[in-house]
């Protein structure tokens, strides 16, 4: 059995720990059995591993495979979309990847699973009962239904043939209003959470009627040409042959930060005082300074190097039009080597922090627009100057021109001031080269 986690989000809704490289799944805000942080995406590895011995595949954007390097290592296989085609495309290429490059049979069974569920072991025991239906291959579909809660706007639903556990589907629903959904659930109606299962072969062979390409390589170079479509409209809700698998447990999308602050771990996270009269507030802060809070009520509040949010927690969820007029560059990243935090811009410089994992190390490369200077604030290790090795230390300095090539290697963990400096300051200014140094290429 193989699984596909779908890893997308442009990191609106949870703003500003949240950004498009930091996306909601990367927050670290849950807590494992040894009472240590960890991200949605922790969370959710740890729950299928401990269940199931399935290959994991992550189809996800290249700003987003530096922050699960950082998190899973190369615990997982990821696939990267070039750009953003929405999940059928998505699921496209990562079904052909499993074929091309991991070498999966056509025979063999493929979970589609969305990333960011809150759920307990329970919901991924049914993720994998339904290796068995499609073994059975009774259908060329088969989904998992989430058993509502409430009438929902906020999701689409599955209305099945009947209301046993396993039922043939009858019809897909979009979002319907209040009301109409209060129908749907006398119906038997399931919420549409995104799971799909299948036969690689079913999906290989769907994509080429709908592209014409089968191939990884056919689809990752075309794919910018590829309609934005989704999963659901472009085969789920076109299958006549399918089946849905109900699943009656805890289920929680924690999509905005009203959800997110009923299941975190802790009611406040880092430099964060409460007076006696604050009452149904979380609070998160990532910033090195305190944060004081008196008689906040039903309140979410988040601090971050890329703003501060200040919200009743109803309103929460309105929040994306906003930040997208006022959200500007990302001031933390999550990067595969260690973690950059933007601590001070100025017109013509910018200050950074680098943290280097020991044994880890950056690209080698170089920048035409801007110089840099590295100061070691602990650890050591060593520095490449246009194939020049220095060791360093706490205490040392070295500089970078615009135009030399360079990079650090941790021997240890080390912690590290970076100055940029120059009239164009650009994370596209970058130019990567091959290197025998370190781990090789690092991005």
């Amino acid at each position: 059995m193989n699984i596909i986690l779908l890893s997308g989000g442009s990191g609106k809704r949870l703003w500003p720990l949240s950004n498009d490289v930091q996306s909601k799944q990367f927050i670290r805000l849950f807590k494992n059995d040894n009472d240590e942080y960890e991200s949605m995406l922790q969370r959710v590895y740890r729950q299928i591993t401990s269940v199931s011995d399935a290959g994991i595949t992550i189809a996800t954007s290249r700003s987003q495979v530096s922050a699960i390097r950082n998190q899973l290592s190369d615990k997982v296989s990821v696939c990267i979309e070039p750009c953003r085609r929405d999940t059928f495309p998505a699921i496209a290429l990562a079904s052909a990847y499993l074929h091309d490059v991991q070498n999966v049979d056509m025979e063999e069974c493929v979970i589609v699973c969305p990333v960011d569920p809150y759920v307990d072991n329970s919901y991924y025991e049914c993720v994998k009962s339904l290796e068995a239906h499609v073994k059975k291959g009774d259908t060329n579909l088969t989904l998992m239904g989430i058993e509502p809660t409430y009438p929902s706007d906020k999701y689409g639903y599955i209305i099945p043939e009947a209301k046993d556990t396993v039922s043939t589907v009858r019809s897909f629903k979009e979002k319907p209003d209040k009301e109409t959904a209060a129908g749907y659930l006398k119906q038997g109606a399931l919420w549409n959470a995104g799971v799909f299962a299948f036969k690689l072969g079913y999906l290989i062979n769907k994509v080429q009627e709908i592209t014409g390409y089968t191939r990884y390589d056919e689809l990752l170079e075309n794919y910018e040409t590829l309609e934005k479509i989704s999963f659901d409209y472009a085969v789920v809700e076109k299958e006549s042959s399918i089946k849905v698998v109900r699943y009656s447990g805890d289920w929680k999308d924690v999509g905005t930060w009203n959800m997110m602050a009923e299941v975190m771990a802790d009611a406040t996270k880092g430099d964060v005082t409460l007076d006696d009269t604050c009452e149904n507030t979380q609070v998160v802060n990532e910033l090195g300074i305190p944060v004081l809070c008196m008689g906040c009520h039903d309140m979410v509040i988040a601090v971050s190097g890329d703003g501060i949010l200040v919200s009743d927690k109803e309103r929460s969820g309105y929040m994306k039009p906003y930040v997208e007029k006022i959200a500007g560059d990302v001031h933390f990243a999550e990067k595969s080597w260690g973690t950059y935090t933007v601590i001070n811009t100025e017109p013509e410089a910018m200050t950074v922090k680098i943290k280097l994992f020991a044994g880890n190390n950056m690209n080698y490369h170089s920048h035409n627009y801007r110089d840099e200077v590295w100061t070691v604030l602990s650890g050591e290790g060593r520095v490449v100057i246009d194939d020049k090795v220095i060791p360093v230390k706490q205490g040392d300095t070295v500089s970078a021109k615009a135009g030399v090539k360079h990079m650090i290697i941790a021997d240890t963990d080390m912690s590290i001031i970076e100055v940029q400096m120059g009239k164009e300051i650009s994370r596209k200014d970058k130019i990567i080269y091959e290197s025998e140094y370190g781990k090789g290429k690092k991005k």
